[in-house]
This record gives C-alpha cells, structure tokens and sequence, in this order.
C-alpha cells in the first residue's frame, strides 16, 4: 500500500513538473488534463495532504494548495464543517512549521486560509463562530520570528481583501438560465421599494399621489447616479418581458420623497431621471409592449406628482424632454384602442403641468403653451375619429364606460384651459362641422343610420368635452373674453339640445342625452348661483343668440329639458337618476330655488306629480324594487320647491300630497283583505315611502314637519308597522320602510341662509365642536321636532319607533344561519338602520325618556333590550367590517353611554364585557369617525365608573343603586379590559399617527386615575424599552404629563390633562428621533 502511494505521488510530481518547467505544448496539455481529473477525484482531499507532507517540489505544493482551495469554494457537495475546521487548522500549522516555504507557496497557502475563514464566517460549533478567532491565529505568527511575523501580516491583508471581494457573480443576461434569478432580483427590488415604511397603508386608488417613504439610511445610494442609471441601462439591456418590471422600480424611485436631498441634490437626482426618460423617449421600440407602455406612462406622472415645474423647466434637457414628452402623448392619443387604462396617466402629468403654469416662478420658458393645444387636439380629435371605427368594426365603446370617461374630462377639463383661445376656436369648428353634417342628415330621406349615428356620437363628446373645458373655469383666473367664449360654446349645445327634443317622439340618443346632463351640471356650477356675476358675457351672448336674458331664463331652460327627460326617458334608469340629481342640485341654491319657484313648468311638476306625467313615478311590474331610489331625489327636490311659498299654508299642503294619500288609501285598502296581490303591494308600498322619505328630509323646518308628522301619524303609521311585520325577510321592502321611520324621528335644524341641514342634539366629539354646539343648541327652537308643552307626540312618536325596532328585530332574528355573501344585504343593512333610528331617536331631544319608567310603559326597555338582542347577534368581526354598520352602533352607544349608563350598568357581564371589547377593537380602527366614537364612549364609561367608585368610598345617606354596584363589581372581577384599553391608548397617542387626540385625551385620564399602579408599570415598561441614554428623557415626560394634575375628573382637570398630553406628545416624539426602540420609530424619517 505505501510502495503504491509513493508511486501516485511520484506520478503527481511529475506531472507538475512538466505542467510548470517544460517548453513542450502537447506534454504540458496532456500533463494539465491529469492535473484536473486528479482535482475531481473522489481521493484529491488525501492526496493533497500527501504532496504537502512528502512531496519534495514546490510545484507539487502549489499544486496541493490549488486543489483544496477548489475544494472548499464549491457550492454543489460542500466539505462538513469539521473537515473544513481540520483544513484551516492544518494550513496555520504547516506555515507556522515552514516558514520558509516558496513564495509562490505560501501565497497559495494564505489564499486558502483567508477562503476558507470568508465562507465560513457564519458557521457556528456549539453556539460559536468558529472562523472568526483570525486575530488570535495571527497573533500567533506575529509574536515569532520576521519570517513569521511577514506571513502573520500577509495573511491579514489576504483575508481583508478576500472578503471585500464580491462572493457572487455577475449575471449574464443572455443566458437564459439566470432568467429566473434575474426575475426575482427584480421583484426583490420592487418590493423592497413597495415596503410601507410609515405605516400609512397607501391604497393603489392613490397611486398618482404614492411618496416612497425611503430610510435614511439609504440616502446614499439613491445619491448615488450609478443606481438609477443601472435601471436605465437595464431597461434597454434585458429582454422586453422583464423591462416592465425595471420601469416599476424606476417609478418608486422616482417617487422618493423629497426631505431625503437638499435643493442641490434633488435637482441633480431629476436630472438624471430625466435623462433616463429623455432616453427611453429617444429609443421607444420596447414601448410596444403594453405592459412596458403602461409603467412607462406611470412614470411620466410620477415626474410632476413628485417635482415641481419650477424644478422641471431647470433641467438642462427640459426643452427637448417635454417637445418628446408631449410628442409621445400626441402619438399615444391618437391610438387610442392601444392600452385605453394607461391614458389616464398621461393626461394626470398634462393636468399637474397646465395647473402649475399660474405658479411657476422659474424663469426659464415651461413651452406649455407650445405643447398643451397638441395634447388637447390630440385628445379630442382622436376621440371623434374613434366613433366610426367603433360603430364600422363593432368594438367596445369608451363612452359606455362613464366613469373612465369623467375622469379623463376632470383632466382635460384642466389641460383645455391652458392656451383657452385655441381649445375654443378648435371645439367651434369641430361642433359646427358635425352639427351642420347631423342637420343635413336628418333633412336627408336617403341619410343611412350609421351615418347618423356617427354624427351623435361626435356630438356626444363634443358636448362632454364641452362641459368638462366649462367646468374648467374653476381652476383658473378668467376672463371676459373667456366668458364669451364659455357664451359660444353654450349657445351651441343649447342648439342642438332643442334639436335633438324635437326628434324625441321619434327617436332619441341615451349616450347623448347623458353627455348634454354632464354638460348641465358643470354649466350649473360655474354660471348658477348666488355667487356668478351676472353681468357676466357668457349672459350677453346667450341673450344675443338665443334671447335667454338673465339666470331666470336659464334656469326655465334647465327645468324644460328636466321636465322633457322624465317624460320621455322616464325607463331609461342612467338619465332619469342624472337627471332628478340635476334637478336636486338645483333646488340647494338659495336664490336658484326662489327663482325656480316662479316658473310656471316648476309649478307644474308641484301639481301634476304623478306616474301619468311622469312615467318613473308609475309601477313597472318588469322592474326591480331597488329601480325606485331615484324618486327619493325627486321628492326631495320637490319637497325643497314647496316649502320656498308653504308656509303655514295646510291646504296647499294637502293639495300636494294628494297622490301620496291616495296610494297609501289603496295599501290599507289591500292589507283589509286577506287576499290581495302581493307584488302590486309591495311596489306601491315601496314607491310611496322613498317618496315620503325624501319629503321627510325636505322638510326640516318645524312647521312643514309638523304638517308631515300630522298627515302620517297616527293615520298610516300602522300600515308602515304591517309591511314590516309581513316583509321582514325581503330588505328589498323593509330598507326604505325603516330608512322613512329613521328620518321621521331624526330632529333636523334648518340651517341659516340655505336649505341645508344639521343634526340637532349632537355630541361633542372633538375641540373644534365646541363652537359648531353652541350654534346647535341656540337654534333649539328652531328644531323641526319640537312639540307643544301639552302635546304627548314626542313620546307617542318615540313608541312607534321602539315598536317598529322591536317587530323588525324579533323577527329579523328568526332567519337563523344567513350564507356570508348575503348576511349584509339580509340582516347587518337592516339592523344598521334600527341602530341609526335608535340613535337619532335618543338624541332628538324631543323625548323626556325618564317618565317611561315613572309610568311603567316598557318602550324605551324593548327598544333598548331589542337592541341589545342584535348587537349580540352580530360577530365582533362583522361590527368593524361593514363601515355603516360601525358607524351606526358606535354612534348610538355612544349617545347610550352618555344619557343612559343605568342601562348599560344593569346588563348580564357577558354583555358588558361584549361592549367594553368592542369598544376595544374600535379605539384601533382605520375610520377616524369610528375611532373618535370609541373615545367618547370610554370617556362616559370611566367617568360613569370613576364617580360610582368615588361615591362608595364616602360616607353618604343614599346608597349606591343596585346597577352601579353590581357594575362595579364586574369591572373589579375583569380590570384587564379596562387596562387593555389604557395601553391602546397610550401607545396610539406615543407611537401612531394620531389623527384625534384630543378625543384620545379624554378617556385617558379617567384610565390613568382609575388603574394608578397598571399606569405606573406601563409607564416603567416605556421608559425601559428605550436606550439608555434616553430613559431619562422619556422618564421627565411622563412626569410633566401628570404635573398639575388632580385625582378628579371635573372640566377644569380635564383640560389641563389635555394641554400635558399635547406637550407630552411632541417631547416624546422628539425624544425618540433617531431611536431605532418602540412601536413605530421614527429613525426612517429624521
């Protein structure tokens, strides 16, 4: 066996001889093909060992040398850990016993200590990083002879530069197989740019107006160009199915926010993406994808959502970036059926830009007027060029899409101001064009309908654009001379809105109709109203045109077309409902609804309200119950209209109401018989309340209301209390049943100087209430529920309402187990709406709720019981789920919490203890309404218990009821509820962005005072989790929060808590800046 080895290793020396020392090419070739099969040999580790020990060459030493720094590096069979601890150990002593060794050699040999000890840096041995003791090894050598001594640093300075050498290797991107790596280094990349670093859960509704929260600790790579031109280059390096993936990093980083450079860097970081930009523009072709095009689109929205002009037109490219810029959009619009959702972001960059051009202070020239009529004409002429190919080839129409269509107007509304005069002088000639062309048309007995019908739908944007560049005029200082032009445009569509009424008989357009109604609505708020001139030229030249003299003339023409739609339209469900909400909007102004009032077609509709004038009002057996949110609308403009001359006037009040008397006649007609036609019922029944319901709301003065509530009660109550009794299961019925009961019992206050509306009795919730309450409160007497000292109808009214909750959720209750998908629709909507009623009922003011126990009459208890009944149906989960449900119950405890807490305290533990953890989920929630609620809540709880506790604790003769005792003793078993809550609140105020602190204040005290001890070691568990040189600081905070502060809870205590809290809050901010400890630090942002 030893004969053998000592011929193998003769064999090897040989080998490396004529590998390093022969002048032969084919013998040193054949020598070094050995070489490397000895290398892959399953016995290289033992013969490398060998060479080291016995051979007699140095070459035979590199060579072994060589061979095991081979084999630790490979990643594919690595050696065990201990044979590599064997290797490093041996290495360090065979240096150490030669030092004299062949340079060469010796170098080898150091290269292979310092690799081994790099790619073993994280190994650890019974919990200890076995390569890391390098010092302690050179020590070793330094401490010993010079020869050692120059090994013991060579060794240092291999090592250092091995591990500053880069361990991984470069990818190529023309290897396919480094495809998937390449992928997931960018998605690496993307999300770590996505991260939510703040906290603020952006939705990608907002993605226009995302900032990337970068940590500070980046600063320098994002100040450093070679990062952002290493995506550039990617980006025109990489195959087009992953460059969409580098544009998306490129627009996070272009989105950055803008405290992370000084003003000198900022601008050389932009100048650099517009480069990047500049590029791309200059080489398009990988544009072709839609994928690329759209996070390309996003980008250029992302440079003026994140950079102002003044910063833009600085760039030293910006003249040629923007003519490429708007070149691109030109291009873009005019392909219009390439990637339609991508637009959306072009014309967001074209609308920040033409907005900015008021403000921009830059000397430099922002050429927007050169560029912003291309975009314009772009946009509208490519529109117009669209609707032939959409009708010839049958594609989806964009106009069917009315929300993406009001978005892309909102836009252009913005960009057509800019340059006004050319967007004007264009629309005119397209409008004439296509007008005369319709005209000539429709006088044309051989006109084909597709011709026709690409006329209309020109003209139906036309009109949209129309009204968009209209309401436009919001955003910019104008002028006379744009009124006029505003006057040009108007006479136009009024134009051909009496031509196209003229056809209706005959054939009508819904798309245009709902063009000419978006048109309506951006004239009414830009000319109608208490606050146009009317001297304005808009209304010189609608007289000179069209003799429409002043607003009153006007207005008759919007009622026309009003009246005009609901008569012909009145089963086309979009123009009926766009129509009665113009014909709402125009009822809110002041003086538009005075002047309304006067014209004979309004007076009109105040008359003749009913389904053989107005078809939508009829019953349409092929329609859905739902079909009839509209007449609400309508009822609440007519109800707005009637009280402008009602007065005290009951006759012509009972005049108005007579179709609504007659069908609920025809309902108690039905219901006194045992067989009767249940559908007819229920869709007269259903028509008659949203009418009633948008009366309801009308009427928000007293005497108005009075005549109401006199005309209803007790004459039709019962029938209102029947279909809920029999329909219970069909929310289809029962929603606007019990929506009509919530707005009969909510007490609304006029408001001064309009039409409009406030809640009377509400609760202050926040600081700034306070002045909004002593409003509320002086206008008591102008409540519309306000009964006469001897009238018992309040409390009447308030029995109605608790027999209505009850029925409704006794039976609610019977439909047991409700599929998921439907439990809103068929019980949670329902029930949100009792608890609205209850609510509003409660806190009317209306009701003295202390005589209903004084006399022994259960309504306010089964209201009160039923709503309990409810609530404990319903999962936590569910209550912060469905937003109007959360906002319905949290409103309502918290009016319970505060006037009825003997209720609250007189409730099973289980319930109690229901409650408080809603309470308790709800101080977290992403609704600020909901939150603040919550507050209040546990502020009347504390305070309700605080005093309780205060009480017992004195000697007095009346002792405590048996509720308030027994509600002390549950808090007492179960204080973790109430701690719980303490350090919520706490840790939103310290760590989170709290958006109502001082609803947050007032709990907090009744918290701290009641659980002193749990306060105490809550505060020592802060302070503790904070560095050490900052427990001092945040130590001094806490003490400064309780100066000054008693242990009662009156007003004056109260508020001084609230001023601490707020000096509280910044000191503990400022004390945590740069702290890397708590919940939320802010060490990202500093």
């Amino acid at each position: 066996m030893l004969a053998k080895q000592t011929a193998s290793l003769a064999q090897l020396e040989n080998l490396c001889k004529q590998l390093y020392e022969t002048t032969d090419t084919a013998t040193r070739l054949q020598a070094e093909k050995a070489l490397v099969e000895f290398t892959n040999s399953p016995d290289c580790l033992s013969k490398c060992q060998l060479l080291l020990e016995r051979g007699s060459s140095s070459y035979s030493q590199l060579l072994a040398a060589t061979c095991l720094t081979k084999l630790v590096s490979r990643t594919n069979n690595p050696l065990p850990l201990e044979q590599r601890i064997d290797i490093r150990n041996y290495v360090l002593n065979y240096l150490a016993t030669r030092p004299k060794l062949a340079t060469f050699v010796t170098q080898a040999l150091i290269q292979l200590y310092a690799r081994i000890t790099k790619l073993g840096w994280f190994d650890c041995q019974k919990d200890e990083y076995v390569f890391r003791n390098v010092i302690t090894d050179v020590t070793r050598f330094l401490q010993d002879s010079v020869e050692h001594c120059i090994i013991g640093v060579t060794i240092l300075s291999q090592l250092t530069n091995e591990i500053n050498q880069a361990s991984g290797k470069n990818l190529n991107l023309n290897d396919e197989s480094q495809h998937g790596l390449l992928m997931q280094l960018l998605k690496l990349t993307h999300n770590c740019l996505n991260f939510d670093f703040i906290g603020t859960s952006t939705d990608e509704s907002s993605d226009d107006l995302c900032t990337v929260q970068i940590p500070t600790s980046w600063r320098s790579a994002f100040l450093d160009s070679s990062t952002l031109q290493l995506f550039f280059d990617l980006y025109h390096s990489i195959p087009p199915s992953f460059s969409p993936l580098v544009l998306s990093c490129l627009v996070q980083i272009a989105s950055v926010r803008r405290s992370l450079f000084n003003n000198a860097e900022r601008a050389k970081f932009l100048s650099h993406l517009v480069d990047g930009v500049k590029r791309i523009l200059e080489n398009p072709q990988s544009l072709s994808d839609p994928n690329n095009y759209h996070e390309f689109c996003r980008l250029l929205a992302r440079l003026k959502s994140n950079y102002q002009l003044g910063e833009l037109v600085k760039v030293e490219n910006y003249p040629e970036v923007i003519r490429l810029i708007a070149n691109f959009t030109v291009t873009s619009l005019q392909h219009w059926e390439f990637a339609p959702n991508s637009v959306h972001y072009l014309l967001s960059l074209w609308q920040r830009l033409a907005a900015s051009v008021p403000y921009v202070k830059a000397t430099e020239p922002h050429m927007l007027e050169t560029y912003t009529p291309e975009v314009t004409k772009a946009y509208i002429t490519s529109r117009l060029e669209s609707v032939h190919i959409i009708l010839r080839d049958g594609l989806e129409d964009p106009l069917d899409d009315t929300g993406l269509v009001q978005q892309q107007l909102d836009q252009l509304s913005t960009i057509g101001r800019c340059e006004y005069e050319k967007t004007c002088a264009l629309l005119v000639q397209l409008f004439d064009q296509s007008a005369q062309s319709y005209q000539e048309l429709l006088q044309s007995a051989t006109a084909s309908p597709m011709d026709v019908a690409v006329q209309e739908g020109r003209l139906t944007w036309l009109v949209y654009i129309i009204g968009a560049v209209i309401g436009g005029r919001v955003s910019f200082a104008s002028t006379d001379e744009q009124d006029a032009m505003d006057g040009e445009l108007v006479c136009r569509v009024l134009q051909l809105m009496n031509l196209t009424d003229s056809r209706l008989a005959q054939a009508g357009n819904e798309k245009l109709e709902l063009a000419m109604l978006s048109f309506f609505e951006q004239f009414r708020k830009i000319y109608i109203g208490d606050q146009v001139q009317k001297s304005s030229k808009l209304y010189r030249r609608l007289s000179e045109v069209l003799g429409l003299n002043d607003e009153t003339m006007v207005l008759s023409v919007f009622i026309g077309k009003i009246i005009t739609n609901l008569k012909y339209w009145g089963r086309c469900e979009p123009i009926t409902s766009k129509t009665l909400q113009l014909l709402n909007d125009l009822s809110i102004g002041y003086s538009s609804v005075r002047k309304l009032v006067k014209l004979s077609a309004v007076q009109f509709m105040l008359n003749n309200h009913t389904s053989e004038h107005f078809s939508f009002l009829g019953i349409n057996n092929q329609s859905n119950l739902t079909d009839m949110r509209c007449r609400t609308t309508f009822y609440t403009a007519l109800g707005r209209l009637l009280m402008v001359d009602l007065g005290e006037d009951e006759d012509q009040y009972e005049q108005f109401m007579l179709p609504l008397t007659a069908a609920f006649e025809t309902v108690a007609q039905m219901f006194s018989t045992n067989t009767f036609n249940e559908q007819e019922a229920k869709r007269t029944l259903v028509g008659l309340v949203r009418d009633l319901r948008g009366i309801a709301f009308a009427f928000n003065a007293k005497t108005s209301f009075m005549m109401l509530f006199e005309w209803i009660y007790p004459s039709y109550m019962p029938i209102l209390q029947r279909a809920i009794e029999l329909w219970y299961h069909d929310p289809a019925c029962t929603t606007p049943v019990l929506k009509l009961m919530a707005e009969l019992v909510h007490n609304r206050v006029p408001r001064k100087g309009g039409t409009g509306i406030v809640s009377a009795g509400k609760k202050i919730t926040n600081i700034s209430h306070v002045s909004q309450f002593s409003q509320t409160k002086r206008q008591d007497q102008s409540q519309r529920l306000q009964f006469d000292v001897s009238s018992p109808n309040g409390i009447l009214l308030f029995r109605e309402t608790s027999k209505m909750i009850t029925t409704y959720g006794n039976r609610i209750l019977t439909l047991g187990e409700v599929p998921k998908d439907q439990v809103y629709a068929l019980k949670l909507k329902g029930i949100s709406i009792c608890f609205s009623m209850l609510k509003a009922a409660l806190s009317g003011s209306y009701v003295n709720f202390g005589v209903f126990r004084l006399y022994g009459d259960d309504a306010l208890d089964n209201a009160l019981q039923t709503f309990i009944k409810l609530l404990l149906s319903i999962p936590h989960s569910d209550l912060l789920d469905y937003p109007k449900l959360s906002q319905s119950y949290y409103s309502l405890l918290e009016v319970l919490t505060q006037d009825h807490m003997n209720f609250i305290a007189s409730l099973e533990p289980h319930v109690i203890m229901y409650i408080l953890s809603s309470i308790s989920e709800g101080l977290t929630a992403l609704d600020t309404m909901v939150c603040t609620g919550c507050c209040s809540c546990l502020d009347h709880i504390v305070t309700y218990l605080f005093k309780q506790l205060s009480r017992s604790t004195k000697k007095r003769t009346t002792p405590l009821t048996q509720e308030s005792d027994r509600f002390l003793h549950i808090m007492q078993q179960h204080p973790e509820m109430i701690q719980q809550m303490l350090s919520t609140v706490l840790n939103i105020i310290i760590f989170e962005d709290c958006r109502n602190q001082w609803s947050m204040s007032r709990p907090l005290l009744g918290l701290i005072l009641l659980n002193e001890k749990y306060f105490s070691d809550l505060r020592n568990s802060i302070v503790n989790s904070q560095p050490p040189e900052k427990q001092q600081a945040m130590h001094l905070c806490f003490e400064n929060l309780m100066e000054g502060i008693e242990r009662n809870l009156l007003t004056k205590n109260r508020d001084r808590f609230t001023q601490n809290l707020s000096a509280f809050r910044r000191e503990v901010n400022d004390s945590m800046k740069n702290s890397t400890y708590g919940v939320n630090s802010n060490d990202m942002m500093s």
